[in-house]
């Protein structure tokens, strides 16, 4: 159901009695319905201990008072009455679970009213056009004064949202609404195609503006450093996302799905969606925005089993509920799960038994033991949960991976949670072998960069070098804090970012630009770039659309720079 029909049901839906909100799997947990909830029955709200820990935001269905608020000022749709949800559906049990025998603490976010300008005008560039720079320039943008000019060296904002989120999940793009939104104010500029350290310096730019964010996000993939990991076919779950996305820097590369059998390493969501696509029919995905030339790939496809490898037992698996629980919904596919891998730690098992055990680590237990419960029924494709296990060597040679050893791991005694390998080694068959155990950012040039955690030093956004401030150049996103969390934890992330730009303005701590940002589009020019500007975008956004429309496609997605720039060459 779409955002429009979905909210007139809303609406619309005739009952005698109140019922109460859910919040579904789309959630991104920006939290911005908490903001608009007149009674406070979302939660964990921010600032709280849980939020920073929540998987996704919970509804009371106690305290709702069935106003729909917070169903339209959610960006991503997750929001549904209980009444409007299929009678399978987990996610009531799900959200009733958070509040069960828990003590609310009844804070309240406020809406933030707008400040008053500083000095004079605030002139800000912000690098990157992923979530946490949207988030970012969405609050700057609230205050009277302040200007913003968003550079990306792509033809296309958006970052992960567009690159990154499974194409089967439309609603999660919701939130480029919100960003569209930002993006649409007097006061933004795009410098889309435009890459800094080569069409521009990071210091031409801090020559023009009062403040520069560094918001690039972390692309890159962290390796499994075990042998085999360099032959054909063993890859990162990183290269085969942006390659199905249609990314334009993996739009050409070559994905060998002629074999039958495909080892995940990892168990994080980019993992479970890495198997979700590698399972779902085609025919599905054909009405998503995912690809052609993935489409085209997963058609003649004859990957049947996918094996998804986690170091640790169920109640540390690093996927979140709600897309664990997505696998149940699957056609013709077996979800199996081994009830022998069902091991608890000391410390879990303890909780358990004493009925103390979170309500997070509680549904996936649940989850895991309802798959494990099922009976195969044969079904072409299957996807396999393997729990306390983990990879020491990908097999083969230079023809391909022909299997992964792994080592049965058990946990430590110690109540730490921790697992060492324990027993025989065993050999899984694989054709394919996609290692997802996490994102992790690069230098960018010209800045400190902490190798070990793979960030930006800084405090609170705010550059550091030797302990001390850049003055005027600041950070957000995973480049900031590291690649954890989903797109809403962005937005705090961003929030913080934004006050640190505007305390140091209000407080006379940034220089003003000695160079007017007039030239840029010149200084461009003479360098052989090309920038797309709003305009350019949005001729590049309808084009896609369109072509979308004609089949049933989401959009139909261009992945030639070369094409996106002539497209938006003809933008009026």
């Amino acid at each position: 159901m779409n955002a429009v029909r979905l909210k007139r049901a809303v609406h619309d839906h005739p009952r005698r009695t109140p019922v109460a909100h859910v919040i579904t799997r789309p959630c991104c947990n920006d939290a911005s319905c908490v903001t608009v909830c007149p009674v406070n029955c979302i939660h964990p709200t921010p600032g709280t201990p849980d939020f920073a820990r929540a998987e996704m935001l919970h509804i009371d269905p106690v305290a709702c008072i069935d106003c729909g608020a917070c169903v339209d000022e959610c960006p991503v749709d997750a929001i549904v009455p209980d009444d409007l949800l299929p009678p399978d559906s987990a996610f009531p049990e799900m959200n009733a679970d958070y509040f069960r025998g828990r003590d609310i603490v009844r804070s309240w976010t406020p809406p933030r009213p707008a400040h008053a300008s500083g000095p004079g005008a605030l002139r800000v560039a912000v690098i990157g056009a992923g979530p946490a720079a949207f988030y970012t320039s969405g609050e700057l943008l609230r205050h009277r004064g302040v200007t913003v000019d968003m550079f990306d060296r792509l033809p296309t904002p958006y970052g992960l949202v567009r690159a990154g989120v499974a194409p089967d999940h439309a609603a999660t793009k919701g939130v480029e609404r919100t960003f569209s939104a930002t993006a649409s104010r007097e006061a933004f500029r795009y410098f889309l195609n435009v890459e800094v350290g080569v069409d521009l310096t990071l210091d031409e730019l801090r020559a023009r503006y009062h403040a520069v964010i560094v918001a690039t996000g972390a692309a890159a993939d962290r390796a499994l450093s075990i042998r085999g990991e360099d032959l054909p076919g063993s890859l990162a779950a990183t290269d085969f996302v942006a390659w199905y996305n249609g990314h334009p820097d993996h739009a050409d590369d070559a994905m060998d799905l002629s074999g039958e059998s495909v080892v995940i390493v990892g168990n994080g969501n980019v993992a479970l969606d890495t198997a979700r696509i590698l399972v779902t029919d085609p025919d599905e995905l054909a009405r998503t925005d995912i690809a052609d030339h993935a489409l085209r790939a997963l058609r003649q496809s004859q990957v049947r089993h996918v094996t998804i490898l986690g170091r640790r037992g169920p109640a540390h698996a690093a996927y979140t509920n709600s897309e664990f629980q997505a696998f149940a919904s699957l056609s013709g596919v077996d979800v199996i799960v081994d009830p022998a891998d069902l091991v608890l730690d000391p410390r879990t098992h303890r909780d358990e038994q004493a009925r103390t055990l979170d309500p997070t680590t509680a549904t996936k237990l649940r989850l895991a033991r309802r798959y494990a419960a099922r009976t195969p029924t044969g079904a072409a494709r299957s996807v396999v949960f393997r729990y306390l296990t983990s990879p020491t060597a990908i097999l083969g040679g230079h023809d391909g991976v022909s299997g992964v050893r792994v080592s049965r791991m058990a946990y430590r005694a110690d109540g730490t949670g921790r697992v060492l390998p324990t027993g025989p080694e065993t050999t899984a068959p694989a054709s394919m072998v996609i290692r997802s155990i996490g994102y992790r950012a690069d230098p960018f040039p010209g800045l400190p960069f902490d190798t070990g955690a793979t960030v930006i030093p800084n405090e609170e956004g705010r550059v550091t070098e030797n302990g001390s401030p850049i003055v005027g150049v600041y950070v957000a996103g995973w480049i900031k804090r590291g690649a954890r969390g989903g797109i809403g934890a962005n937005r705090r992330c961003g929030l913080q970012t934004a006050e640190a730009v505007l305390a140091d303005w209000t407080q006379h701590r940034l220089p003003g630009p000695v160079i007017s940002e007039d030239d840029i589009d010149a200084v461009i020019t003479e360098r052989r770039g090309h920038r797309i500007d709003a305009a350019g975008w949005a001729a590049i956004d309808e084009h896609e659309r369109a072509a979308g429309r004609s089949d049933g496609h989401r959009r139909r997605k261009l992945v030639s720079i070369d094409e996106m720039v002539r497209v938006a060459a003809t933008a009026t």
